[in-house]
């Protein structure tokens, strides 16, 4: 099946109203944020949309495929799902190395070429690390962020997968802004739980959840998206400190300050 777009149709909050949002559709090449306050239900709903809910889980959301009801085979059925859930748990049995890892599911995908996949996914991956991942550390000695890098690389390159949702990747310590601007490269569905304003401004709309329930549906308007560009720059001072305290370096004030300018700039 070639997918257009997903349609989320309507539950209950966890107080049994109706939730406000009465339906969104997520359609090929857009983002989406999900926000709210911790426990308010965005991984609920994240989940929902990941198992195609059809009315049978607690909130009783439905999610249509191209304005269709999905059988049970496409949900269940690895070979047929077209969801790459990256979650905050990441903890592996195997301990393979990367590039094995990677070959597995290349050879399972039916790539053409294994070694030219696996070097483009790294690519991709070690743009999102500080400390670069290769391909003969064993999948269990990957840090976290390294982790979150590295399925989300192998979604989108090796896994093809048509929907990619990401659940708080700002806790992982990757570069959030350079994943927003590798996403944008593919033309796919992003869902993305988050907290942080720079990702959820940078999206193309937003659901705020309260107390279990989609509350607001709102589409980024052109003052919003100049905000989410000075908030880059923010972001930017932030990573350009955070790699400097990493290596070592001593922080001034004046150094501060002089970073601090660029702001305005």
């Amino acid at each position: 099946m070639e997918i257009q777009k997903i349609t989320v149709l309507n539950g209950c909050g966890k107080d049994g109203k109706m939730e406000q949002v009465e339906r969104f559709d997520l359609e090929m090449g857009n983002i989406i944020s999900i926000v709210g306050p911790t426990g308010c239900g965005k991984t609920t709903l994240i989940n929902d949309i990941e198992l195609f809910a059809n009315r049978n889980t607690p909130s009783g959301r439905q999610i249509l495929i191209n304005d269709e009801v999905i059988d049970d085979d496409f949900s269940f059925d690895p070979k047929k799902h077209p969801i790459a859930l990256i979650s905050q748990h990441t903890n592996f049995l195997s301990d393979l190395p990367v590039g094995e890892f990677l070959k597995i599911h290349g050879t399972v995908r039916g790539a053409d070429d294994i070694e030219q996949i696996i070097n483009e996914t790294l690519e991709f991956a070690n743009q999102l690390t500080g400390e670069a991942i290769i391909k003969d550390t064993a999948m269990t000695e990957l840090s976290g962020g390294q982790t979150r890098s590295l399925l989300i690389a192998d979604a989108v390159i090796i896994g093809n997968s048509p929907i990619i949702l990401l659940d708080e990747i700002e806790n992982a310590g990757i570069h959030r802004s350079k994943a927003l601007e590798l996403l944008k490269n593919y033309k796919k569905i992003f869902v993305f739980v988050t907290h942080d304003p720079h990702i959820a401004l940078s999206s193309d709309y937003r659901i705020v959840m309260k107390n279990g329930g989609m509350q607001q549906l709102i589409a980024t308007n052109g003052e919003e998206k100049l905000a989410a560009a000075e908030l880059k720059k923010i972001d930017d001072v932030m990573l350009t400190f955070r790699a400097q305290i990493r290596s070592g370096k001593i922080i001034t004030n004046e150094i501060l300050k002089e970073n601090i300018k660029t702001l305005s700039n």
